[in-house]
């Protein structure tokens, strides 16, 4: 038993250290853990635990879905379904059939356990593919794709393989096929929709957090058990439970059950996901032991192995780059540019289902301990090759994430349009004598947008939202200092004390949250995805106006004020400053005239605001 514990707690530790060496060096963590696997397996003290299937696809997959799932967007998803449809359903035949036909001709085995080993190789991993593209920071809508992709694909791939597995054993027929896909797919999508409206309804009565989280830890098994005990796809419902409940949760639970599960689930996908690369990769040796034991040369095996990965990986860039005009991304379905294309065919990472998926060939399939060999070598290779060269790839073709400046444009005029709602609703509730009450709260969630705005621009000293960060966390620290004081002196109740010390973390945090913001505000220029003209005074706006106090605020400069950002006129010509600004002079010239758009003349911005419907516009070329 404490050898066991030991094990369990040196394996950990490598998983953590690993991870964090990973993050320091800016690569993926992935990729760290199955080299460092592989490494270790040829260590003599090092003993790999057994990498059994039912571990991976039965207890560590559902969790691992539902986690991502509960997290992604289901209106992106649905917005982008076509194109996740093609990837995911579409690529993984065609990758399927391709590497089935290679394998087939080259170790000359039936088409079955050849096509099966085609389906092992065919889902690209939903944690490699998505660690390496928020690392490098591609496009949100591209992220958005791989992340879908990677959710549906392993329900077909896994659907294949059982259909592959069955031909091995008897004839299959292409409308049995067929057939046993559609019931796959339709009993998944019904078993997670019931889920989620069961535990949806469980969620709106359940009072506790504690309760609430376990039954969240529970949802994804909930899902898988039942509908792979109906012959449905277990994953695929867990991934349709996850969407629905994820777009549930702001609606049907409490800001802080929605926080602890979030840190909860937050701990348990960094553990399992970076645990199963690392257990990969400390199959390595035994892999290639087994495979020594057929009549194969090393010639041969190796062959077949490169043949595998060069098929796998030349078939995605055909595949992507034949469909591209029929992927649309985004509200006004947008074809995906040529780069972006390229990007998304060279993100096509394998990871843990792969090597799982093939210890589950039947051990009588011809040359399984090579077949295996093949599988864990497209793992490798992939997150080797492409997992390695993406980065680059994407930096040389000009494919990057939004500014940072470009959410906090979209934050802030989303925030204002929720105060604006908060606020009527404030209103409309008061009660007489409530007046002092409901200004205060108006300047708080002022400011609050205020400190949004800052985050634009170049302002010349610290912005005021900096300052009372700045001022408020010195505060923090010396208010847990003295309440630390007190506890130490047995002058406060422990749960009195751990009440306010959670108070004071809570508000800690959200500073460190607004604080990363502005450190990730990028100097490069500011072209927001806006619409040109949302409103109609944004569509009549001039495109082009003379400032008649270029680079200063006149008003500003006659009180002896200090502008945080400058704001021009699109009727006049009035530069005036922004909200944040002690004089709010550009606000006040809209109350004072009623010209109604305005636009940033900050360094690398363009972009407009309407005050009459307060939206924002994309600056005009």
């Amino acid at each position: 038993m404490e050898d066991l514990v030991i094990g369990v707690v040196a394996f950990l530790a490598t998983v953590l250290a690993v991870s964090v060496a990973a993050r320091r060096v800016r690569i993926s963590a992935p990729l760290a853990l199955v080299v460092v696997g592989v490494a270790g397996s040829y260590v003599p003290f090092v003993h790999a635990p057994e990498l059994a299937p039912e571990l991976i696809l039965v207890v560590a997959l559902p969790p691992l879905l539902y986690a991502s799932a509960i997290t992604s967007s289901l209106v992106d998803f649905r917005r982008q379904l076509s194109s996740i449809g093609w990837l995911s359903v579409g690529l993984v035949i065609f990758t399927t059939f391709g590497v089935g036909t290679v394998v087939h001709y080259l170790l000359g085995i039936a088409w079955a356990p050849a096509l099966a080993l085609g389906a092992v190789v065919a889902p690209p991993d939903a944690v490699a593919a998505t660690a390496v593209a928020r690392t490098i920071g591609l496009p949100r809508r591209v992220v958005t794709l791989l992340e879908g992709e990677s959710l549906v694909n392993d329900a077909t791939a896994l659907v294949s393989l059982r259909t592959a597995v069955a031909a091995m054993g008897a004839a299959v027929t292409v409308g049995e096929v067929g057939r046993d896909f559609a019931v796959a797919v339709i009993v998944a999508v019904l078993v997670g929709l019931t889920v989620a409206l069961v535990v949806s309804w469980v969620f709106r009565r359940a009072s506790f957090t504690s309760t609430s989280t376990a039954l969240s830890l529970m949802t994804p098994f909930l899902a898988f058990v039942p509908a792979e005990h109906l012959h449905g796809s277990g994953v695929l419902a867990v991934v349709v439970a996850g969407l629905v409940l994820g777009h549930k949760s702001p609606a049907i639970q409490s800001g802080e059950v929605r926080l602890a599960q979030r840190i909860n689930w937050t701990t348990i996908q960094f553990i399992l996901e970076n645990s199963v690369f690392l257990l990969v990769g400390l199959q390595f040796r035994q892999i290639v032991s087994n495979a020594t034991g057929t009549d194969l040369t090393w010639t041969q095996v190796a062959g077949v192995c490169a043949a595998t990965l060069g098929t796998v990986i030349v078939l995605r860039v055909v595949w992507l780059l034949a469909t591209r005009l029929l992927v649309h991304l985004g509200p006004r379905k947008q074809t995906m540019t040529t780069n972006e294309t390229l990007v998304v065919s060279w993100a096509g990472m394998r990871g843990v289902v792969t090597l799982a998926a093939a210890l589950t060939l039947p051990t009588q399939t011809p040359y399984r301990a090579v077949l295996i060999l093949c599988a864990f070598t497209v793992t490798l290779g992939t997150l080797l090759i492409q997992g390695l060269t993406l980065p680059w790839l994407a930096l040389r073709l000009g494919v990057h994430g939004p500014d940072a400046r470009e959410d906090a444009l979209q934050e802030a005029a989303l925030y204002r349009r929720a105060f604006a709602a908060g606020m009527e609703a404030t209103v409309a509730a008061a009660r007489p004598g409530d007046e002092e009450t409901v200004e205060r709260l108006q300047e708080l969630g002022e400011r609050r947008v205020n400190g949004i705005w800052e985050r634009l621009g170049h302002p010349e000293g610290e912005t005021p939202a900096a300052a009372y960060r700045r001022l408020r966390s010195i505060g923090l620290e010396a208010e847990r200092a003295e309440v630390l004081t007190l506890r130490d002196a047995g002058e406060a109740d422990h749960h009195v004390v751990r009440e306010v010390l959670a108070a004071l973390d809570i508000e800690e945090a959200g500073l460190a949250r607004l604080h990363e913001a502005d450190e990730q505000t990028s100097t490069d220029p500011l072209r927001p995805r806006l619409r040109s003209a949302p409103c109609e005074h944004l569509a009549d706006a001039h495109a082009v106006v003379v400032p008649l106090t270029p680079g200063i605020c006149a008003e500003c400069q006659a009180e002896g004020l200090t502008p945080v950002h400058l704001r021009l006129c699109l009727e006049c010509g009035h530069v005036g400053c922004c909200d944040s600004s002690a004089g709010r002079h550009a606000t006040k010239h809209f109350e004072e005239t009623g010209h109604p758009v305005m636009r940033s003349i900050e360094p690398g911005e363009d972009w407009r605001w309407c005050y009459v419907d307060e939206v924002l516009g994309a600056g005009e070329e």
